[in-house]
């Protein structure tokens, strides 16, 4: 057997790993940041030798493999009087491929939380959830439920633990807790923002542009709704990666709610007049 491996060629699985894997390379393992915080019994699965950072700077046209990691999207959220407003459309795109155009990009963290979804897909779906997970967990064992704040961290220090490996996202975490509505901004860089009003996606510089023109903090509620849709809308006629339907809700004292789904067809119909 030990002659057949010999004429094979063949080599153990710890003799590849120092031809593959740099010696400077620290283990996922024994990373004490990485997304369960230290409790080392679960990880982020990374095959043995892929430097994602690395092969993603190889997939462009200038190595003769066109990977375009393009991504098309329009979520605002904003906080006013009586809670937090989140708006998304419902396209997704890859390209100039338009995948789905039924897509709701607003993920359902807990009867508190909400959480949105602009960049990769699979990214967003999986570390939300995660953070749906730990957010379960955290009121479990302490007989109370997250902050707004707390949780964001949360996002923060997972995303921190991958920088620079190739995710994509960029999300806002809405919510209501003893400090009251909430709403921070959180992306795949490790970027932790508070504020009281953010856009993120292409065609987010047109929805700030309709939001900050009509925003009031002592607006009331159904002025509020109209105009994350009047937001949304307006980003979708511009932006051709943006598109379907407009999602809305609601997150009050007492949970969220889901406002509506409007085809922003109708909704352009309906404000062509401050359009054309």
């Amino acid at each position: 057997m030990m002659a057949l491996f010999q004429v094979s060629g063949f080599k153990s699985y710890a003799e590849l790993r120092e031809q593959i894997l740099p010696a400077r390379q620290t283990r996922l393992l024994d990373r004490t940041n990485h997304y369960n915080f230290g409790t080392r019994t679960q990880e982020f699965a990374v095959p043995p030798g892929v430097d994602p950072s690395g092969f993603l700077r190889t997939c462009n046209r200038d190595g003769g493999v066109s990977i375009d990691l393009n991504h098309g999207t329009t979520t605002l959220a904003f906080k006013f009087k009586h809670g937090v407003i989140v708006a998304v459309d419902s396209r997704a795109s890859a390209g100039r491929y338009l995948a789905s155009n039924d897509v709701n990009k607003v993920i359902e963290i807990n009867p508190y939380l909400l959480g949105t979804m602009s960049g990769s897909a699979a990214d967003c779906q999986y570390w939300e959830r995660l953070l749906a997970k730990e957010c379960r967990l955290y009121r479990l064992r302490s007989n109370h439920r997250i902050s707004v704040a707390a949780a964001s961290k949360l996002l923060c220090n997972m995303m921190l633990g991958y920088r620079g490996m190739g995710l994509s996202m960029g999300s806002m975490i809405c919510g209501w807790d003893q400090e009251g509505p909430g709403l921070y901004y959180v992306d795949d860089q490790g970027t932790r923002l508070s504020g009281r009003m953010f856009s993120t996606g292409c065609g987010s510089s047109y929805a700030y542009g309709v939001v900050d023109s009509g925003y009031r903090e002592d607006m009331a509620v159904d002025e509020a709704y109209e105009l994350g849709r009047r937001g949304i809308a307006h980003a979708t006629h511009r932006d051709a990666y943006s598109g379907g339907a407009v999602n809305m809700y609601h997150m009050q004292q007492d949970g969220w709610i889901k406002v509506c789904k409007d085809d922003v067809s109708e909704l352009i119909h309906r404000y062509r007049k401050g359009m054309f």
